[in-house]
């Protein structure tokens, strides 16, 4: 909120070049906030593949939410004016990386009743092949 009072001020004095770079650093801002919501679907999503692969198992709640993650990391990454997108594949596999040790944290204590610590389960799942397995189904076109 801050920044919006710095903005209607810069704008009030004339101040161009200041209001330009208020506006980028709001930009930059609701980027981060973007990445971050995607990185907390990211987790869900993992957790609950890391659930289905261990167990080699599913069930309704967790495809429910696995579909609901999808959809919301999809909605996310979507620039509504632009038609464009936040992050290319390239990052968002690199945001979903940064999920999966959470993701896996989360996990020791759903998976086969928190039998297994992270670094047991880490043992148990392909990381590799655990996001792009996600990657594909954000993104079926690919």
């Amino acid at each position: 909120m801050e920044e919006i009072l710095t903005l209607k001020e810069l704008l009030l004095k004339g101040d161009i070049s200041g209001s330009l770079a208020v506006v980028e650093e709001l930009e930059e801002m609701g980027r981060k906030d973007i990445i971050n919501n995607i990185r907390s679907y990211g987790v869900i999503l993992l957790l609950h593949l890391i659930k289905r692969k261990v167990e080699n198992r599913t069930t309704r709640s967790w495809d429910v939410s696995i579909r609901n993650s999808i959809l919301e990391i999809r909605g996310l990454n979507k620039r509504p004016k632009s038609k464009g997108i936040y992050l290319p594949d390239e990052d968002l596999y690199a945001t979903l990386e940064e999920a999966y040790f959470q993701a896996l944290n989360k996990a020791s204590l759903e998976v086969s009743e928190g039998i297994y610590d992270s670094k047991q389960l880490e043992q148990l799942v392909n990381p590799e092949e655990l996001l792009n397995q996600a990657m594909e189904l954000i993104n079926p076109e690919g």
